[in-house]
């Protein structure tokens, strides 16, 4: 029996059933590369889900961490505060692409960031409501998973949920959901569901990731913060996944133009260790009353210090030109793979930065999603060494977020496996 199976059959004797995982086991892992319990090698192009940006063990994060925890792991920032917070925060405050002066405060998961900013927003506007979009994901906490515009797996068998929060859907060229279109129901919910003076704020990914990497159009961000500015509605950047030099700029709405009133951060921020953060227009930031924000960990030290360290190494190592140039040499293999006679299968090819995923389907005129032929594709990469993630309202969209620190020959390995697991996969269908 190998370790990994061993490990397994634990893991269904100890481990809540509706935890899916994996059957890859971590053992240890460097930049691109994971080995499992059993020695086996894995390219990684998953980056835990657009976490390490950096890379598996970034060596100024993991000098940054120990130094840190020489000094101390925990106080609570609402006990004794320290300076590694106030400098992150500064340093957040500079970046963050609000066009103001800026404030922001700490907490732990993207989810926390995302109910924070619906309370702050909340409590600057006086209104309740909120609009989210068809293909959101926002988080698994009860406000999350009503803001998420995904039912399976994330919002199935949970609710109810909580009430004042509504649907617009996401412009998709793909499926042929216009600009103009999403535009208009929006408008039609403020006629029909929420007068629109009664919205706090809307919600929104620069690129849905869930959802299936959806790039939202420039001309849609612009349209949203018009529209918000006419109804003073807090427009609130979800970046939790764009951001941190993934799109190739240090937030996806940056691509866009258009300044969001507040920005909600996670994943990339601190490199691996749980960190999450809001920042914003500081007189909305400043709405809530004291100690109406916070956590017992919020800005636990050690993350803290490894965010410092991955804002350093973005800067340092040129990360967001470095997004560019991988998502481009990604992007180009697939869509070359595409064209290809015999794979019809991969209907749109898309991506923003190193950002990057294709969908899959029965054939390109229906546009009928193929879940069964993306589950192929995924199984087939892992058996050959590469770390491969699904998404998509339908579940037949392949998501590729390797690390932006990857090696050249390392991505072309990676590169080379995907396209083998995508000719196997569709030669068996």
């Amino acid at each position: 029996m190998t370790a990994a199976s061993q490990l397994a059959t634990r893991q269904t004797a100890a481990v809540a059933g509706g935890v899916g995982t994996r059957a890859i086991y971590a053992q240890r892992a460097l930049n691109a590369e994971l080995w499992d319990v059993d020695d086996r090698r894995f390219i990684d192009f998953a980056a835990g889900i657009a976490v390490n940006n950096t890379g598996h063990r970034h060596p100024r994060l993991m000098q940054a961490v120990r130094e840190q925890a020489e000094l101390f792991t925990h106080t609570c920032f609402h006990v004794a505060p320290y300076e590694s917070y106030i400098r992150l925060a500064e340093r957040l405050n500079a970046i963050a692409p609000t066009g103001a002066e800026n404030r922001t405060m700490l907490v732990t998961t993207g989810a926390e960031a995302v109910e924070n900013a619906i309370k702050v927003a909340r409590a600057y506007t006086k209104r309740p409501g909120i609009i989210a979009f068809s293909g959101a994901f926002h988080g698994r906490t009860m406000l999350g998973m009503a803001l998420t515009g995904k039912v399976a797996p994330y919002k199935k068998n949970f609710g109810p949920f909580p009430g004042d929060i509504y649907h617009a859907p996401f412009p998709n060229t793909f499926m042929g959901v216009t600009v103009e279109d999403a535009l208009s129901a929006l408008e039609r919910l403020f006629q029909a569901d929420i007068d629109a003076e009664r919205v706090a704020a809307i919600i929104v990914e620069p690129v849905q990731g869930e959802g299936g990497f959806n790039i939202a159009p420039k001309e849609f961000l612009q349209a949203l913060r018009t529209i918000c500015d006419s109804h003073g509605i807090v427009l609130i950047a979800d970046e939790v996944q764009a951001g941190m030099g993934r799109t190739g700029r240090m937030f996806g709405f940056e691509h866009a133009g258009v300044k969001p009133d507040l920005v909600t951060m996670a994943k990339g921020l601190a490199g691996g260790f749980p960190l999450s953060a809001l920042t914003g227009r500081a007189e909305i930031m400043n709405a809530a009353h004291v100690g109406g924000l916070g956590g017992t960990y919020a800005g636990n030290p050690l993350a803290v210090a490894a965010a410092n360290a991955v804002l350093d190494v973005i800067e340092e190592e040129g990360l967001c030109e470095r997004a560019a140039i991988v998502g481009k040499c990604i992007q180009d293999r697939v869509q070359t793979i595409s064209e290809r006679q015999g794979m019809e299968a991969i209907g749109d090819v898309r991506g923003l930065g190193a950002m990057v995923a294709f969908e899959l389907v029965k054939d390109r005129t229906s546009k009928d999603a193929s879940p069964a032929l993306t589950n192929a594709i995924v199984a087939e990469a892992e058996k050959r060494g590469l770390i491969l993630l699904s998404c998509g309202t339908r579940a037949n969209v392949i998501r590729i977020l390797v690390p932006l620190t990857i090696e050249d020959d390392i991505l072309a390995e990676g590169l080379d496996i995907l396209e083998a697991s995508i000719e196997a996969a569709v030669s068996a269908a």
